[in-house]
């Protein structure tokens, strides 16, 4: 698999993650135990860090980046939906963030709270514990968070990471 020291910076991947072979980490990021890359995903460390904590899952063909003020954190017990951009923000543990959706500079989304499929989340947006972000650009509706979505989907990517870590094999 595609993993990158880029100078001194080195990811460091808990030994029960499972980093796909068709995921792409480079230099400063931090993976979390059972926690899950998919494919097609990549986790760009190079201006600063991105730091994954455990059991979360970044879902085929997301991008997660940096800016050289602001890492990415994404915390534990979160489902990052399929080609999600995430770029120097803050999800902290117990999020969804859904599909194509993109969270930009300075966010933080709470715990608990979910961004909606296709969502833009601006700059310096704040989307509280319990709330849902909808819409391009994102509008913040108060209470309106499925947060057990997030901690199901949890759950199952890390019954998936043990089942590809134990199973997969190319064949072609």
């Amino acid at each position: 698999m595609p993993i990158y020291a880029l100078g001194d910076l080195v990811p460091t991947i808990h030994p029960e993650a499972y980093i796909h072979p068709d995921a792409v980490v480079i230099g400063n990021v931090t993976i979390g135990a059972e926690s899950s890359v998919w494919p097609g995903a990549v986790l760009r460390g190079d201006e600063g860090f991105i730091r994954i904590g455990e059991r979360t899952s970044i879902q085929d063909n997301c991008v997660l980046h940096t800016t050289r003020e602001y890492g990415t954190t994404v915390g534990d017990d979160c489902v990052v939906g399929h080609m999600v951009h995430l770029e120097g923000c803050t999800i902290e543990s117990g999020c969804l963030i859904g599909n194509a959706s993109i969270v930009l500079h300075r966010v933080v989304v709470r715990s608990g709270a979910v961004v909606a499929a296709n969502a833009v989340v601006l700059d310096d947006t704040e989307v509280p514990s319990g709330a849902l972000a909808v819409g391009m650009p994102a509008v913040i509706k108060a209470g309106r968070a499925r947060a057990d979505m997030a901690v199901q989907g949890a759950l199952v990517y890390v019954q998936r990471g043990r089942q590809y870590r134990e199973n997969l094999r190319r064949i072609g």
